[in-house]
Formats: C-alpha cells, sequence, structure tokens
C-alpha cells in the first residue's frame, strides 16, 4: 500500500500529471495515425520524466560539484557568505524575511565555520529584482540567532549577481587586509562563484555546502518516479551561467 502511495502521487502531482497527458495524448494521435503529433507528444512526456528524476538530474549536477572537497585545513582569514535566495516578506521566530531552504544550508556552513575560526564573516547578497528587500541583512539576523557575534559580521548589500557578489566582496577585503578568504556557497554554484572571484583578482579557498551528488550514490525505484524539476533547472541554470561569465566578463 506504501509503494502504490507514491506511486499514485508522483502521477497525481506535477510534472507527473502533465507527463500522463502528453504520453496519453501521444498514444492517442498515434490510433488516430497522425504520427507527428504523436512523436511529438510522447517525446515531451519522456523528456519531462527524465529531467525529472534523481539520476538525471544528478548526472547534470555531478559535473558542478566534480573534484569539490571540504578542505582539511581551513585556515582562512575571513568567510565570504554568498546570498542564495531569501524569503523577503515571510514571517519568522525573530523578525521578517527568512532564508531560502538552499540559503539555510550555507548559512549553517559558515555558522560552523565561523565557531571553528573565530574569524569575520562577509554576508553578501542585495536586492536582485526592484521592489524587494536585500538579502544580507535577513541572513545577518540569522547569523546572530545561531550565535554568530553581531561584530564579526560584515555586510554587503549591492549586489545582484554572482559577479558582483565577487566584486564588492574583494573591495572589502582589500580594505581590511584579508589574504585568505574561505568562500561558502552551494556545492553546485561553486566553480561559477570561483571563476568570478578570480575575474576580480581574488583568489578563495572554497568551502561547499550543500552538496547533491557524491560517489557511489545508490539509488532506488522510488527515485525513477516523476519528481521535481528543481534541480534540473538548477543545473541548467548554473551551466548557463557559467558560460555566460567565461565569455562576457
Amino acid at each position: 500500500m506504501f509503494a502504490l502511495k507514491k506511486i499514485i502521487a508522483a502521477f497525481i502531482l506535477p510534472p507527473g500529471v502533465f507527463i500522463i497527458i502528453l504520453l496519453f495524448s501521444g498514444l492517442w494521435f498515434l490510433f488516430k495515425k497522425n504520427w507527428k503529433a504523436s512523436i511529438i507528444n510522447c517525446f515531451l512526456g519522456i523528456s519531462m520524466w527524465a529531467f525529472s528524476i534523481s539520476p538525471v538530474a544528478d548526472a547534470m549536477l555531478r559535473g558542478l560539484e566534480y573534484n569539490l572537497k571540504i578542505p582539511e585545513n581551513s585556515n582562512g582569514d575571513v568567510i565570504i557568505l554568498l546570498g542564495g535566495g531569501v524569503y523577503d516578506n515571510a514571517p519568522d521566530l525573530s523578525g521578517i524575511g527568512a532564508p531560502s531552504e538552499d540559503m539555510l544550508g550555507r548559512i549553517l556552513t559558515a555558522v560552523r565555520l565561523q565557531k571553528k575560526l573565530n574569524v569575520h564573516v562577509i554576508v553578501s547578497g542585495g536586492v536582485v529584482f526592484e521592489g524587494k528587500k536585500p538579502e544580507a541583512p535577513i541572513v545577518r539576523r540569522f547569523l546572530t540567532d545561531l550565535g554568530v557575534p553581531d561584530k564579526k559580521i560584515i555586510i554587503e548589500d549591492k549586489s545582484r549577481d554572482t559577479i558582483e557578489n565577487a566584486r564588492y566582496t574583494s573591495e572589502i577585503c582589500k580594505r581590511f587586509g584579508y589574504k585568505k578568504p574561505l568562500l561558502v556557497t552551494s556545492a553546485y554554484h561553486m566553480k561559477r562563484s570561483v571563476m568570478s572571484f578570480e575575474k576580480v583578482g581574488i583568489k578563495v579557498m572554497p568551502f561547499p555546502a550543500n552538496f547533491k551528488t557524491w560517489e557511489n550514490k545508490k539509488y532506488g525505484w522510488e527515485d525513477y518516479l516523476p519528481n521535481s524539476l528543481d534541480l534540473t533547472h538548477t543545473a541548467m541554470h548554473e551551466y548557463i551561467g557559467f558560460l555566460f561569465y567565461k565569455f562576457a566578463y
């Protein structure tokens, strides 16, 4: 009964319901001998199914996370924490605004690292779209709630994307004389981030958080059921961003 419930839910919720519609419409067009429409609909349905399952999403993310490791000797003199999205007006325990799920992982990594090294944390994240609130002040509130002293937090709230994260935090590093910054961001986002810092002349030590893939990851039957397209979207966004940053800056 448990397995049946999972299977039914996977095909009732999006994108599973759209996959079913596309596949059945493809079969209907096949019955009507409309070969072109049948092939297109079946192709779209199978493609959507493929992109929604964990093995395919992981294969795409693995190229972004490949060769990244947690440094054994993290002896930096400052932590740079890159923004990863916030719910800017969400009610929260200690104020208004909360980090996205992805950003929470980055925050927890930065907090644990700060407690270990007792160095400053530069929180980088501004207003991405007009009418929104900057990320950095919301992230600072969570850092202080989790025990990082407010005097150990430096805010950079002007940046809108990764290259601006690098540009503005590099100015802070130069101003305060930081020579060995530790860069905390999600593992899938690290390669584009390191490249961005290299383009503004700053060498950072990557300290990845939120790994989505790992060696010898095992998959069960449930991982082949239709699921969210979020991870494939994330991977494609990073690949496109990496190429754009590589040639545009």
